[in-house]
């Protein structure tokens, strides 16, 4: 599916805050991760169409970043971390807590990340880009389940508020 007549304004907009289209990959990955879920061969397509790049320098900046997802995954993305503080205050046990705990699950996807830079919140996990923590195994799927009732709102796994929050 190309841009859409609404998504091509947007993608407009973004690319004319930059003096090299170029530049303007990422807003633009983060456009098509938004509409499909995640970014999809098709989305790469439609960057790679619009900005005039080769569909290999949009998949290989993709691919650099964990923030963009290239294969399906859950309504919440829980990114937990295990670098050194939170490996020394338990960040390996709860990924395998929330890992065991949601693999069936298809609307919650746990990831391992290497730092989420929130050290004096060790072990901290993000629940689709909001921190958390510190947080134990049981602290942390009661959180994810407010989540999942809509009790907390979650941002898109791309980050953005939904509902007009700022």
């Amino acid at each position: 599916m190309a841009f859409s007549a609404a998504e091509r304004r947007r993608a407009e907009q973004i690319a004319a805050r930059y003096p090299h289209s170029k530049s303007a990959v990422l807003p633009l990955l983060h456009l098509v991760q938004e509409r499909d879920g995640w970014v999809t061969p098709q989305g790469i397509e439609d960057v790679a169409e619009f900005l005039g790049l080769t569909p290999a320098l949009v998949l290989g900046t993709c691919s650099f970043y964990t923030m963009f997802k290239t294969a399906p995954v859950g309504r919440l993305v829980v990114s937990v971390c295990t670098n050194i503080a939170c490996l020394v205050n338990g960040g390996p046990e709860l990924l395998e807590h929330l890992r065991r705990h949601y693999a069936e699950h298809d609307d919650v996807h746990v990831e391992e990340v290497e730092c989420l830079a929130a050290c004096d919140l060790a072990p901290v996990l993000q629940v689709n880009y909001e921190y958390h923590g510190p947080l134990t195994g049981d602290a942390a799927v009661e959180l994810v389940e407010q989540y999942r009732s809509g009790r907390l709102r979650a941002r898109t796994i791309s980050g953005t508020r939904v509902g007009g929050d700022a």
